[in-house]
Order: C-alpha cells, then sequence, then structure tokens
C-alpha cells in the first residue's frame, strides 16, 4: 500500500473511491503523514477536500484510528476556515454589487458544495466601469493584470484585501474568446436561489451550469477535476435537469457534441467506481463523440485529449455560429487555435502561460 500510494494516479484512484463511497476502510490503514498530505493536496486541486476527507474521517473512527482520524479532522477544519471566509466575501461582493443595480450571479464556485473553488466565479451583464467602481469603493480590490485571454473573454481578476482567493468576474460574455452572448445574456433571467448556510445565492440553472462547466472541461483546460465528476452526478441524479431544454440551448450555441460526450465520460467514470453509471438519454449517448476510455489521469487531473477529440469540438461550435450568422463570435472563436498555441509555446519556455491564457 505504501509503495502503491506513491504514484500519484493510485492516490486519485483512492480519492475516487472516497468520494464515491466505495472501498474497504482498512484500504488506508497504512498511510504514512506524507502520504495523507499528498493525499490532502490532490484533494485541494481537485476541490474535493471536504467531501473525501470526511468520509475517511468516518472510516477512520470506526475503525478505532484515532492518528488518521484526526490528519482528516485537521484537514476539514483548515478547509472550513478557508470557505467560511471566502463565502462571507463573496456574500458581501453579491450584496454590494446587486445594491449599486448590477445583476450578479455566482458561476462554477458553488457547484462543489460543500466544497469550495480556488477563486470566487461571478457573472453580469452591468458595465466593466461600473462593476470595478463597486469593487474598489467597497472592497478596495484592484484588478489583476489581464492575459489576452481575459480580454477576448471580457473578465477581470480582483484581488480583495483579507480575501486569498482571487475574485473572477465575467461581464456580458462567456466561452474562451467570449464568442458566447446570447447565451451569456440569458443567463441571470434563467438563475435560480440557491442557499448556502445562512445565505442565499442566484446561480445558473442546472442545464446552464452544464453548458458553463463543459465551456470550462472541454474547450478551455481540456482536463477534468474529480469535483467535476462528482458535482455533475449529483445534479444529474437530482432529476432536475431538463434534457430537451440542455439539448436546445447546447445545439445553439454549438455545443452540444461536447456536453454530451462529457456527461458520458462522467457516467463512464461514475460506472467504474459504483458499478453503475447515470441514466441518460439515448440522445446524449448518440451525440457523445467518446468517452472516459479515451481521457488518462496526468499532472493531477483526468485529461481529455485535444487530438483529435477536442479539436473536432471546437470544429463544430465555429461551424454551427458561423452558420447561425454569429459572425463576431466566430471571428472571436478563429483565434482560439492561435492562442492555445502562443500559451503552449509560453509553457514550454518560461514554464508559465501566464499573460497569454
Amino acid at each position: 500500500m505504501t509503495t502503491a500510494l506513491a504514484n500519484p494516479a493510485n492516490l486519485m484512484d483512492v480519492l475516487s473511491r472516497l468520494v464515491f463511497s466505495q472501498g474497504k476502510k482498512d484500504a488506508l490503514s497504512s498511510i504514512n503523514r506524507e502520504q495523507f498530505e499528498e493525499m490532502v493536496s490532490l484533494a485541494d486541486s481537485n476541490h474535493v477536500v471536504m467531501r473525501s476527507m470526511d468520509t475517511l474521517r468516518t472510516r477512520m473512527a470506526s475503525a478505532h484510528d484515532y492518528d488518521r482520524y484526526e490528519w482528516a479532522t485537521e484537514a476539514i477544519e483548515r478547509e472550513r476556515a478557508r470557505i467560511d471566509n471566502a463565502i462571507s466575501f463573496l456574500h458581501q461582493i453579491c450584496e454590494e454589487l446587486a445594491a449599486d443595480g448590477c445583476a450578479v450571479i455566482v458561476i462554477k464556485s458553488l457547484d462543489h458544495w460543500p466544497d469550495l473553488g480556488s477563486d470566487l466565479d461571478l457573472y453580469t451583464n452591468a458595465e466593466p466601469e461600473r462593476v470595478i467602481h463597486v469593487m474598489t469603493r467597497a472592497f478596495n480590490a484592484h484588478t489583476a493584470p489581464r492575459s489576452w485571454g481575459d480580454r477576448l473573454a471580457n473578465k477581470w481578476n480582483f484581488i480583495v484585501p483579507g480575501l486569498p482567493e482571487l475574485v473572477e468576474i465575467h461581464m456580458g460574455r462567456l466561452g474562451q474568446t467570449g464568442e458566447l452572448i446570447g447565451f451569456a445574456s440569458s443567463l441571470v433571467a434563467r438563475s435560480r436561489l440557491l442557499r448556502i448556510g445562512n445565505y442565499f445565492f442566484q446561480v445558473p440553472a442546472a442545464e446552464d451550469r452544464l453548458m458553463i462547466c463543459t465551456l470550462q472541461r472541454m474547450y478551455r483546460h481540456f482536463y477534468a477535476r474529480l469535483c467535476d465528476i462528482v458535482d455533475t452526478t449529483e445534479l444529474l441524479e437530482s432529476g432536475i435537469v431538463d434534457y430537451d431544454d440542455l439539448q436546445s440551448s447546447a445545439q445553439e450555441n454549438g455545443i452540444w457534441e461536447g456536453v454530451a460526450t462529457f456527461l458520458t465520460i462522467v457516467s463512464d467514470y461514475v460506472h467504474k467506481y459504483r458499478g453503475r453509471g447515470i441514466l441518460l438519454p439515448s440522445s446524449v449517448r448518440s451525440a457523445a463523440r467518446f468517452g472516459a476510455d479515451q481521457v488518462h489521469f496526468g499532472k493531477g487531473f483526468l485529461r481529455v485529449p485535444i487530438l483529435p477529440h477536442s479539436a473536432r469540438l471546437y470544429a463544430s461550435e465555429w461551424t454551427t455560429l458561423m452558420l447561425n450568422g454569429q459572425l463576431r463570435s466566430t471571428a472571436r472563436l478563429s483565434l482560439l487555435p492561435c492562442l492555445a498555441t502562443v500559451a503552449a509555446l509560453g509553457q514550454k519556455i518560461t514554464g508559465s502561460d501566464k499573460g497569454i491564457w
């Protein structure tokens, strides 16, 4: 067990079993403190600290393994303190923006609850000048340097004193190059109210949430985090997703094949750990380009192959937008391959893609 846990892929396997409540409680009985911290670090980057450590703590209590019980408790308490601080700021930011007349919803960040992302993501239809004014006046915030990708996507990152996480606010556009204007403009009107502890937040409709996640995973980063698998599983099995609405909206924006592929990957991955996948409509399965068999673990995440799979999804989106007469959006999206190439070169030369992606 000790040798096996030295392999990051095996650590991901252990985390997956924890969040899906599979595996035997004695499987972690030989893990040492160093290996445990490596697992917590991987859980952190995949936004599943609270969920994985809660399961681990329960199992260790049952096994009367009080050392590892305390390790898990310490990890939970550290993460809870971070989350409590971030949620408090998030609520204040939403309140201040709303008080100034800015319609705002929280995207992505609250999808992982009871975990939380590494930054706080918001969307608003308000003008950038107005948002920047509110953030500066109310929180003494200042904007972080913007990359080429940030400018195309029409998003700003704010550094807020007392808040370790960046606040990323998307304004009027979504998509890697800001190509999806119509979809973005409908988010606020379709949003729903979500209660988190003592706070209430406006969040995207279930169908919009799945589309946003797909855009992030399949069209931008080309990898899925474990939280994306778990979050999507919970959402799909909640019974609130309208698949007809999801398909209609995704087709209109040229990403239906990407959405269907992502949902299929999730179902396949879940099947591996639960012995059963997610009951998906035939329309999803037939539109999917590939499944989890084409996904591999690498550098801490579940990697989606860029060539040829993701490239084909990009081509499909581009073609749909062009056929729909969205020429400006098509022109923006056409910049993505160049942007990705420059980012890849920058990563190889300097070890960082900052300023580009």
